[in-house]
């Protein structure tokens, strides 16, 4: 339903204040003069800068009782009562107003006359911050962002020549990346794109858009050009990706795809799996950073955690990469003594939302321990697999060994060191020493100590736990622990005796 068809409901209920939340104000203004113009109502408009106007009025055509006091703006309401004609007054950005208790009272007095004398009292704001004296007394509204056919239409209109707007593919890919745009940032960045470009394309909205969520803090976009051809390995796990992202004809909301669940040694590949992911499909990566969500005061990480999915949403189609989730969830056990409870109260809006979430957002989570984290996380409809990231194989090794010596430009013929238990990670790190020291690759592995030396028994304990549990990242089918028991012998690092 639109912000109108909305509005005329609880006018005609008789609901005598309302809260309208909007980002896009002027847009919210006209979209009511329009309702009350088809409807024959009446229409008051008041904000600091400007007092009290009439529609169809000028700026200077202001009532002087009403020019910049709240308070007197309220009462003037009462002059503009039609028994026959409903009569509404637009209060802008008037939750600023709201911590005085005399202007309070008198929005509770005029909001109870007004079920008699038909006015409305309308406040539109960017935020709901309802004073507790008025919580049952309003009713909230939001002002949806665009959706694609209103972007499309926006396009359009900026976008006027021949040859300017992109169709087919390419106009889907464009609208991809102005969706969770205001209006007004939508005509912006389509009017930039031409400016740079001569037409419209997805880099120039993308810039924009990466600007908005840097502004809010909670996420980040992740614009860089990895691609599964720089990631040895994990064929299966990149399969049942692109397998459940791929389009769906005639699909419904219920057959979006939720998301994965990594769990792995460090150093497998789980961050930039996430990273490529979103370049393969042609979706933005957003990182979410929980740690960004925690405030200082009082309700504010509960607001911080539904603005941050609400972003998320609207950003549709994404993918969505929270890494250490386990980390970032790791005192909501004990919330109730350590924190008043916030942390668990975050982690139930994050729970609520991977579950019922519509949006096309793609999730992948990553950890190192999953035993840290809570049950009700993994469950089933929260995520589509759990998958299990092991030590790659020597097939994979040499597939990372050849793509590391390339990108660092050393000579392949070398003899390689030992990397039994060596990650993908770890394989890099040898190649970048061996490139920055100018030095040999198997005396650049004695600055090496593999995480499966290091943190033995951890990998073990984790090997062991995903073994018959998680699907493998490998080849299909459940992760099944082939691996013996470490002995001493896993702990040492291999030299060679010749180096020096």
């Amino acid at each position: 339903m639109t912000l109108s068809e909305r509005l005329a409901e609880n006018v005609r209920a008789c609901f005598a204040g309302i809260w309208i939340q909007s980002l896009e104000h002027e847009d919210a203004l006209l979209e009511i003069a329009r309702l009350c113009h088809s409807e024959q109502w009446k229409m008051a408009t008041w904000d600091i800068d400007l007092g009290l106007r009439l529609p169809g009025g000028t700026d200077s055509d202001t009532t002087d009782m009403a020019g910049s006091d709240p308070l007197a703006a309220v009462r003037a309401l009462s002059a503009m009562s039609d028994d026959a004609t409903p009569s509404l007054l637009v209060l802008v950005n008037f939750h600023r107003f709201l911590n005085s208790a005399e202007v309070v009272q008198a929005v509770a007095r005029q909001i109870v006359q007004g079920k008699n004398n038909r006015t409305f009292v309308v406040i539109l704001s960017p935020v709901v911050q309802i004073p507790t004296e008025l919580e049952k007394l309003i009713v909230c509204i939001e002002h949806e962002m665009p959706d694609r056919d209103q972007i499309e239409e926006i396009a359009r209109g900026v976008a006027t020549e021949e040859g300017e707007l992109p169709d087919g593919a390419d106009l889907e890919r464009v609208l991809d990346a102005a969706c969770g745009l205001t209006r007004y940032e939508a005509e912006g960045a389509f009017s930039l794109s031409l400016v740079r470009h001569g037409h419209v394309e997805p880099s120039s909205i993308w810039e924009l858009k990466s600007q908005t969520l840097t502004k809010s803090g909670l996420l980040s976009l992740h614009r860089g050009r990895e691609s599964f051809a720089d990631l040895g390995g994990l064929e299966s796990l990149k399969a049942f990706c692109l397998r459940a992202m791929r389009p769906h004809q005639g699909s419904t909301r219920a057959l979006k795809p939720r998301g994965v669940l990594l769990l792995g040694v460090p150093g497998t590949g789980k961050s930039a799996l996430c990273k490529a992911l979103g370049n393969e499909t042609g979706r933005p990566t957003l990182t979410l950073d929980v740690g960004a969500l925690m405030g200082s005061l009082v309700g504010q990480t509960e607001e911080r955690t539904r603005r941050a999915l609400r972003i998320v949403d609207a950003m549709q189609p994404a993918v969505v990469f929270v890494d250490e989730v386990e980390k970032a969830l790791s005192g909501v056990a004990g919330s109730g003594q350590t924190d008043s409870g916030v942390s668990a109260r975050m982690f139930g809006s994050l729970l609520s939302w991977l579950n019922d979430h519509e949006s096309d957002v793609f999730v992948v989570c990553t950890a190192n321990d999953v035993t840290k984290l809570p049950p009700e996380f993994c469950r089933a409809e929260r995520f589509d697999g759990l998958f299990f990231l092991d030590l790659p194989s020597k097939e994979q090794k040499r597939t990372i060994w050849r793509m590391y010596l390339d990108l660092f430009g050393i000579e392949a013929d070398q003899r390689l060191p030992d990397d039994q238990l060596w990650t993908g990670a770890e394989i890099r790190a040898c190649c970048r020493l061996a490139a920055l020291l100018d030095v040999p690759l198997v005396q650049a592995a004695q600055n090496i100590v593999p995480v499966a030396v290091t943190a033995a028994e951890s990998v073990d304990q984790l090997r062991n736990w995903a073994s018959g549990r998680c699907l493998s990242a490998d080849k299909s089918g459940i992760y099944t622990n082939t691996s013996g028991s470490p002995g001493k012998s896993r702990r040492k690092i291999p030299r060679d005796p010749s180096v020096n």
